[in-house]
């Protein structure tokens, strides 16, 4: 047996297998693996959080990007890893593999991921925010959680309507309460015969008399339209802090002061009337036949 045979390359059939070899490729895979995750965690996810603060992005986005640059991390280094290892074509395979199963779940899931990357806007932009009172597309209610998937709202008759993200980034969306004032209109119709001076200083007066009625901007009256039955006088007042529930009632309360004040000084609110006119021929054979 020859003795001097080299101790680190076994004979195994018709191939042979270097330990030392692969145990140096082992040691630079780990290494390189260990390596770029330090680095990441230490310093690239400390420094994508930080400036994503910076920025004033909510909690939910912030968590989002700490996910998404972990995974790059990882990603890079077992990128990193099998470089170092040697592994250059199965990365290659592995990299091919991986991209075109990217592509297909893309295309899948484009409506879902539409709806997460509108979700990632709204809460950076912050169009509306938790509580709010918005409109959309014909529809209203109560934000009660905004998700990165969807936005789940509170009719106002306490139904509960799940929106995905993507129909609210793109579409005009109406929030009354995104400032601390809110301007509402009403159209008081008078009858032809009544004075219009005298109608617009009750309809102002009852605004002012109203304590959640602000005075400043104050209460104006525009006249509007001359309808078939009425004269449109348009009533524009502004309340604080408009809650729906708030505007509702002051909005209620307002109108039926002008009806009662109307009726006290004997102002006419018409309703339309409908006369038909029009005669009958009767044909002069018919009638013969008759």
């Amino acid at each position: 047996m020859d003795s001097t045979m080299d101790p680190v390359v076994l004979q195994l059939g018709v191939e042979s297998i270097n330990v030392g070899d692969i145990l140096q490729r082992t040691v630079a895979f780990f290494v390189g693996l260990f390596a770029v995750l330090l680095v990441g965690r230490l310093l690239f996810v400390p420094l994508v959080l930080k400036g994503l603060e910076n920025r004033d992005f909510d909690k939910a986005v912030q968590s989002l990007g700490e996910s998404v640059t972990g995974g790059i991390v990882w990603f890079a280094a077992i990128a990193v890893a099998f470089t170092l290892g040697g592994f250059g074509a199965f990365l290659g395979a592995f990299a091919t593999l991986g991209g075109a199963l990217a592509l297909a779940i893309g295309f899948a899931a484009q409506d879902l991921i539409g709806n997460f990357v509108a979700g990632v806007f709204i809460l950076k932009d912050k169009p509306f925010e938790v509580g709010d009172w918005i409109e959309w597309d014909g529809q209203s209610g109560r934000v009660e959680d905004i998700d990165l998937r969807v936005s789940r709202v509170r009719t106002f008759d306490n139904e509960q309507i799940t929106v995905p993200n993507g129909d609210l980034a793109n579409n005009a969306v109406k929030n009354p309460v995104a400032y601390n004032t809110l301007r509402q209109k009403f159209v008081f119709g008078i009858g032809y015969d009544d004075d219009i001076n005298a109608a617009t200083e009750y309809i102002t007066e009852e605004a002012e008399n109203h304590p959640d009625i602000l005075e400043d901007p104050a209460p104006s009256v525009r006249l509007v339209e001359l309808g078939d039955s009425d004269v449109g006088l348009q009533s524009r007042f502004w309340i604080e802090d408009p809650d729906r529930g708030d505007f509702v009632r002051v909005r209620s309360e307002y109108i039926q002061a002008v009806k009662e004040r109307f009726d006290e000084e004997g102002i006419d609110i018409p309703y339309v009337h409908r006369t038909l006119t029009g005669e009958v021929e009767v044909i002069e054979s018919i009638a013969q036949e008759a």
